[in-house]
């Protein structure tokens, strides 16, 4: 859709050329004719006649040219040149169809995309209400309809188009869900079915009751909770942080830059644990200092040596003690510490 240098779309050109050289020659025949005194107007019209149902016999079989516009450089432009390629009978695209499917044929691929370009076009124009591009709904559309004809199986039996417009309405989704708000507003399931189902289930502007929260609910098949949590995220809207440039001083206190708080910057609580730190690291360095050396020793090998941590089996062959009795010490050192801390 982007390369500027040649059509987008010319199908069947050696065919068509092959037609237009036998045009030249009969052309050239009656040219002679007429030179020679030849000339028999019956027969040219006959010809006249042949060539005309033969280029229209062509034109309804072959896409037509579609040349280099894209939705976001002139979206009228690119509406009109989609509607101008011939719609494909169940024939030729079920051709087409196996082509791609058995022969790996991108021609043929090529050949369905620009067929169905105009379902995807009028597949976008039911997404006009989310405030959104019409062209990158379509671009994003087209992406939809090009992994549908990579998966697409001509003997399942059905037209293509029935099988695409799932893919197709898949890509727009997601990519309304991605550019609707800032922050994207819906990530689980059931939330995606509501962010599409909502406002077309609204009966009224204002908020749902309790009862029809519920029916709707029941037929989503969703938590009424998740209802009232979508309703909610819905009706709110985006706010910059910071003030806009362009508003007046008067205007500045309405941003939330100038009345949120940020805790973690607040001075008077950073030194508040700063203090609480030195005091009670200073207070367990005291407490520590007034156990007995082996009490201190066993607290300090189990507790401080992140590297060598001390098992109780390994204090106990070094102070010939059971390992029981380790257990009992050094619980005893964590109690007398907790008493002199909470003292």
């Amino acid at each position: 859709m982007t390369d500027t240098s040649a059509p987008i779309a010319i199908v069947r050109i050696a065919e068509e050329f092959r037609k237009a050289l036998t045009l030249l020659r009969k052309s050239h025949k009656i040219r002679a004719g007429l030179r020679g005194g030849e000339f028999n107007e019956a027969e040219a019209k006959a010809e006249t006649v042949e060539n005309n149902q033969s280029m229209s016999a062509s034109a309804s079989t072959a896409l037509q040219t579609v040349w280099p516009v894209s939705p976001g450089r002139d979206l009228t432009a690119y509406i009109a040149s989609v509607n101008n390629v011939a719609v494909l009978s169940p024939e030729q695209e079920s051709e087409l169809a196996r082509e791609y499917f058995y022969e790996d044929d991108v021609e043929a691929a090529r050949q369905l995309v620009l067929a169905h370009l105009r379902f995807v076009v009028h597949i976008a124009r039911t997404y006009s209400g989310y405030g959104l591009s019409q062209a990158d709904l379509i671009q994003e559309g087209n992406v939809g309809l090009m992994k549908a004809v990579k998966r697409f199986d001509p003997n399942v039996g059905v037209r293509l188009v029935s099988f695409a417009v799932h893919w197709i309405r898949a890509e727009m989704h997601e990519f309304i869900l991605r550019n609707w708000r800032i922050v994207k507003i819906a990530t689980t399931k059931a939330q995606r079915k509501l962010f599409f189902n909502l406002r077309s289930s609204k009966k009224q502007l204002g908020w749902l009751n309790k009862e029809e929260a519920q029916a709707l609910a029941d037929d989503l098949g969703v938590d009424a909770k998740v209802v009232r949590q979508m309703e909610g995220r819905m009706s709110a809207y985006d706010r910059s942080f910071d003030a806009d440039p362009e508003n007046s001083d008067d205007d500045d206190y309405r941003a939330p830059a100038n009345y949120l708080e940020d805790q973690g910057a607040d001075p008077a609580i950073q030194l508040e644990e700063s203090e609480w730190e030195e005091v009670s690291g200073a207070s367990l360095r005291h407490a520590i200092s007034r156990l007995d050396d082996r009490s201190r020793d066993i607290l300090q090998k189990r507790w401080f040596f992140d590297d060598a941590k001390s098992t109780l089996h390994d204090l106990a062959a070094e102070y010939g003690i059971s390992a029981e009795r380790v257990r009992q010490i050094e619980k005893d050192a964590m109690n007398r510490i907790k008493a002199q801390l909470s003292a």
